[in-house]
């Protein structure tokens, strides 16, 4: 039985004064509207002509031209269920999915957003604020 080939993260710094011919057309819109630069993406699959990279829930072919891998590894991905390790004084723990992972080059950090309940919290929590349910 062949090995499933591991997951690629890499970022893909595009926006939209490089223009539209990095972004195959079907995915020209909703690839704006993610706003992807410091999103960290995974990348699932390659051709001659496109690459094809997710984001959560959501999969876009784009040019590989603008995409870089990255080497470190995230230490949560999409769909994994956190929780907060020290939440606020008199606060519940969040505790919910992983909805959004960002990289930061300039401190080599990563930082997530959670969904709790349905709904995406509002804040940003470093690597160190989460574990693993």
């Amino acid at each position: 039985m062949p090995r499933p080939k591991p997951v690629v993260y890499g970022l893909y710094s595009w926006t939209p004064e490089y223009g539209l011919r990095y972004i195959h057309p079907a995915n020209r819109r909703a690839f704006e509207w993610l706003e992807p630069l410091g999103k960290v993406f995974e990348k699932i699959d390659e051709t001659d002509d496109w690459i094809s990279l997710r984001y959560d829930e959501q999969q876009f072919k784009v040019s590989s031209e603008l995409f870089k891998e990255l080497y470190v590894k995230p230490p949560f991905s999409f769909g994994d269920l956190v929780q907060e390790t020290n939440p606020a004084d008199d606060q519940p723990a969040h505790e919910g999915l992983i909805s959004d992972v960002y990289y930061d080059e300039a401190t080599d950090a990563f930082r997530f957003q959670l969904v709790e309940k349905k709904r995406k919290i509002k804040r940003v929590f470093e690597a160190n604020e989460l574990e693993l349910q």
